[in-house]
């Protein structure tokens, strides 16, 4: 990092720790954590621990590091190799990320580039270049404000099913801005802290909603002359599947019933059923009985209804007892936001391109690549290609850790 670039990035990290960084949401029983870090220009350190908040504190105001990660999990030895660290528990982390979160926008802002040919498109990656027909290509995705409302839904259903489903309180979760494209949910309690794999998985599984049993949560989809109880009186994802089902049909149009896999038959009769429907739906609990709308049509809607409601999370984080984890508080090199907590009481209103930016004063001079139009903070700034401007340092920041822009002038 040895251009001016590098030089900007460096410089207002190293500001950042040592003018604004407080570590007001530190991980309980810190002495127990390994700690790992991104530094300039050592590269990737790990196995380290500190005793308290002060000296964590101290070393980052010292090395302004590019990332900064801790361990889930609680260790007698953090320093030691992986294998005999003794292993005495771990947090239960959830990871929404919009990379797992299928969205309309990303034909707008992500980009590829073919390693090969160097070829590039926006979009979709292709799963051949089509130029020379590569299969590996280097993919930049971009924090736009479509993909993180889609992650703050899912972080919504998340936390919906850990507080009704598995009973944490409040208190028991946090939850954190990951200061890129997504949201951590850290669950601290001496419930989990014992879980190995196995049950983590599990865990992993009931939120995901994979191997969902549909026959089990509503018992009588295998003869519906009786009437399908949707169980309004019951919990857990038999209540889910209800409310779900209700949900979709009221918004239903042709289009979306045709778009899960129904025949145009069968879509026609459940639009002029609709009212009907929805009517013992809500009075009584139950799918009422239509001719030609059987068992097929129904496990189509609770399949969709399933994938819905689940809530999209990266699995292999949370069953990873091992697993390091952003720092609270700490800058994330891929845009220069922070990691940031945020009030389950307040998560509504959290604004990411407001709330977690670590930067409010200083402009600097930019050549942009390429960047689709963006918001920091109350300024709307681009769309720009191969354009030089001076942008606010926050701004200049997310464009540079995207590999969108570079510095043009000494700073």
């Amino acid at each position: 990092m040895q251009n001016l670039t590098g030089k900007f990035v460096c410089q207002a990290f190293q500001e950042y720790y040592k003018r604004d960084f407080q570590l007001e949401a530190a991980p309980r029983e810190i002495g127990m954590r390994e700690f790992g870090f991104v530094l300039f220009p050592e590269g990737v350190v790990r196995h380290k621990k500190f005793e308290s908040v002060k000296e964590l504190t101290c070393f980052l105001r010292q090395h302004a590091p590019l990332d900064v990660f801790y361990s889930c999990a609680y260790y007698e030895d953090p320093e030691a190799d992986m294998e005999k660290k003794g292993w005495r528990g771990a947090d239960l982390i959830f990871d929404i990320d919009a990379d797992h979160i299928p969205t309309a926008c990303e034909r707008l802002h992500d980009i590829w580039i073919c390693n090969d040919c160097k070829f590039s498109g926006k979009g979709f990656v292709p799963e051949r270049c089509p130029i020379c027909g590569g299969e590996k290509f280097e993919v930049k995705t971009w924090p736009c404000e479509v993909c993180l409302a889609s992650a703050k839904e899912e972080t919504i259903k998340l936390l919906d099913i850990l507080t009704d489903d598995f009973g944490f309180s409040e208190d028991d979760i946090n939850i954190f801005f990951s200061g890129n494209r997504g949201y951590h949910i850290h669950v601290e309690c001496d419930t989990v802290r014992d879980l190995d794999s196995t049950a983590r998985k599990e865990i992993v599984d009931y939120v995901s909603g994979i191997g969902l049993d549909l026959s089990l949560v509503t018992p009588e989809i295998k003869d519906l002359e009786k009437s399908l109880n949707l169980g309004i009186l019951s919990s857990g994802w038999s209540r889910r599947l209800f409310l779900g089902v209700l949900e979709f049909l009221k918004g239903a149009d042709e289009q979306k019933l045709r778009e899960i896999g129904l025949k145009k038959e069968i879509v026609n009769i459940l639009m002029n059923n609709k009212d009907v429907i929805l009517r013992s739906l809500r009075e009584d609990g139950v799918w009422p009985s239509i001719k030609k709308v059987g068992s097929k049509t129904l496990r189509k809607i609770l399949e969709h209804v399933v994938s819905r409601c689940s809530a999209k999370i990266d699995t292999v984080v949370t069953t990873d007892v091992h697993r390091l984890i952003r720092l609270p508080e700490t800058l994330n090199s891929r845009t220069g936001f922070k990691k940031t907590k945020v009030q389950i009481s307040e998560f509504d209103d959290f604004d990411p391109f407001k709330d977690a930016i670590a930067f409010d004063r200083g402009t600097v001079k930019v050549m942009v690549l390429d960047a689709p139009r963006f918001r920091v903070g109350d300024s709307v700034f681009g769309p720009y290609r191969e354009k030089t401007v001076e942008l606010p340092i926050a701004a200049a920041l997310l464009l540079v850790c995207r590999d969108r822009a570079e510095v043009v002038n000494d700073v």
